[in-house]
């Protein structure tokens, strides 16, 4: 297809292609133990075991992709729910391991104390994908999803802090002298998902919660820029990782991306706590809007080039160049949501913009999903991200604006399927 006849960048007919392209690519992930780690051309990579965040990750899309119609993915739904239940999840012990360990879970026990074994972000999306397959109907999902919260409760929710615990070793009897933003910023969003599965308001309280002490406490003391890194006492650790700046999960600086992604989060919790029946409050939105509009103005093009630097240091000077697919994809998302919350023309003048960037440099025509990582000319790299692991973000990015703003991205979704889109 020449470039003319391409749909417009952000479009209907673009994002229903986006949609259908993102799961097929993504339907090319199945391993016998769940979900592998494409490379750039869409194959597993071999040697790398089977990881739970990926697994549960891709479990989500499916499930969403099947509440959407798509006459293949109850079967990916069910091949991931299956996962989870099996070779990820820790029989004896109980929760779910980073990865299939090598040797089986014997081999885990072995290296009992070694920390993380079993950790709050691949727990997040464990109760996310849970939540979405049981909101899609998928057998042995909602068992898998109260299993995931009764782990959550008993080992991950810390009520003295309101927040969540990182890790523990994989037999629960050490738990990591850290704290991190990332993985409870996917708890609010895997909570939000699970009270619209169970009725369950308390997590919504849990993710209001953990939203004000980031957000309106840590990231409004710090100018909208938010450390990652916490003590056990969620004092912030600001030179955390300065030696390793481009780290994956525990990157140093401020994560302009993590920044966009709490500001759509923050709309999703307004509806969520509106629909409890609890005090919706006012900060939230004002948060969402100053995250977003420093996020903006700090992280786009501020070393001379279109895109999001990937870190900024506490003075707001790029760190990490690296350009990713998830924060465009978050930004997209971010600027629908609040053009939505709000009615400013502003959000849809940046979302023509983001689109039209991520069209251009990360769909991958050629061989299929999104390249992850950038260099800042637009060329593919892998300093930080090697190949194209999941389409989780920009499978939600393209699909938030065709289904509408709910709590959560399920939730816009009839289970009956009168919102399916393909047959």
């Amino acid at each position: 297809m020449s470039a003319s006849t391409r749909p417009v960048p952000g479009g209907a007919a673009w994002l229903e292609e986006q949609e259908r392209s993102l799961v097929r690519f993504a339907a090319g992930s199945v391993v016998p133990d769940g979900f592998g780690h494409l490379d750039a051309r869409g194959g597993v990579e071999s040697g790398r075991p089977t990881a739970t965040w990926i697994t549960a990750r891709m479990t989500h899309v499916f499930s969403l992709a099947h509440l959407r119609g798509d006459a293949d993915a109850a079967a990916l739904a069910d091949h991931g729910v299956a996962a989870l239940t099996g070779p990820l999840r820790d029989a004896e012990a109980g929760g779910w391991f980073d990865e299939v360990p090598e040797g089986g879970a014997a081999s885990v026990r072995e290296r009992s104390g070694t920390l993380p074994g079993k950790a709050a972000y691949p727990h997040s999306f464990v109760v996310l994908a849970a939540a979405s397959a049981a909101h899609a109907g998928r057998p042995g999902a909602r068992e898998l999803l109260d299993e995931a919260l009764g782990v959550i409760e008993e080992y991950f929710w810390e009520p003295s802090a309101d927040c969540v615990r990182e890790s523990w070793d994989a037999d629960w009897t050490t738990t990591e002298s850290y704290r991190g933003a990332n993985s409870a910023m996917h708890c609010v969003e895997a909570f939000l998902a699970a009270a619209d599965v169970t009725g369950d308001t308390r997590w919504v309280r849990r993710a209001a919660a953990i939203a004000e002490r980031l957000i309106h406490g840590v990231a409004a003391a710090h100018d909208w820029r938010l450390p990652e890194h916490f003590t056990p006492g969620w004092e912030p650790l600001p030179d955390y990782n300065r030696d390793r700046p481009d780290h994956p999960f525990r990157p140093f600086g401020s994560t302009t991306g993590h920044l966009l992604e709490w500001a759509r989060l923050l709309v999703h919790l307004e509806k969520a706590l509106e629909r409890a029946g609890e005090p919706v409050p006012g900060w939230a939105l004002t948060d969402a809007e100053l995250l977003f509009d420093n996020a903006v103005r700090r992280g786009w093009a501020t070393d001379g080039t279109d895109g999001f630097v990937y870190t900024l240091d506490w003075e707001d000077r790029p760190v990490v160049r690296q350009r990713m697919h998830w924060v465009i994809a978050e930004a997209a998302m971010t600027a629908w949501t609040l053009g939505q919350r709000t009615g400013k023309a502003s959000y849809s003048e940046h979302l023509e913009r983001w689109w039209a960037y991520a069209d251009r440099f990360h769909v991958d025509r050629e061989h299929g999903g999104w390249r992850h990582e950038l260099d800042p000319d637009g060329s593919p790299a892998a300093s930080v991200w090697a190949g194209k692991p999941d389409v989780y973000h920009p499978y939600q990015a393209v699909l938030l604006p065709q289904i509408g703003l709910s709590t959560s991205i399920a939730a816009a979704l009839p289970a009956d399927g009168r919102n399916r889109k393909h047959t």
